[in-house]
């Protein structure tokens, strides 16, 4: 997976891409197929915003989050982002469903 962080109006330091990368492992650990990962983290007036797209195979899944310190909107950022992805996850594999010839048919 490439993870590229970016920063707008901020400088990204090795703790931010540190912290970054040890929560996208919970991600992760829910989906593995992730082709492509872009953070951009942003700071406006007494507000951080951390926005994510995630390519996945026939998908870009995206998510933002503001909130007033920057590690909380990452932390949000990364619940929401895990959430949707949890969603397409079930979303992709619950597609099975039994043969016709194999259910059973109840009679009154």
């Amino acid at each position: 997976m490439n993870l590229s962080i970016t920063g707008h109006h901020l400088d990204v330091t090795p703790s931010i891409r540190e912290y970054i990368h040890t929560k996208m492992a919970r991600v992760l650990r829910h989906f593995d197929h992730v082709i492509d990962t872009q953070v951009m983290l942003s700071v406006e007036p007494h507000r951080h915003r951390a926005e994510i797209t995630l390519h996945v195979r026939g998908k870009d899944i995206h998510c933002e989050a503001i909130e007033e310190n920057l590690y909380a909107s990452i932390d949000l950022l990364i619940d929401k982002i895990d959430r949707k992805v949890i969603q397409h996850k079930d979303r992709t594999q619950n597609h099975h469903h039994q043969a016709v010839k194999r259910q059973v048919f109840e009679t009154a």
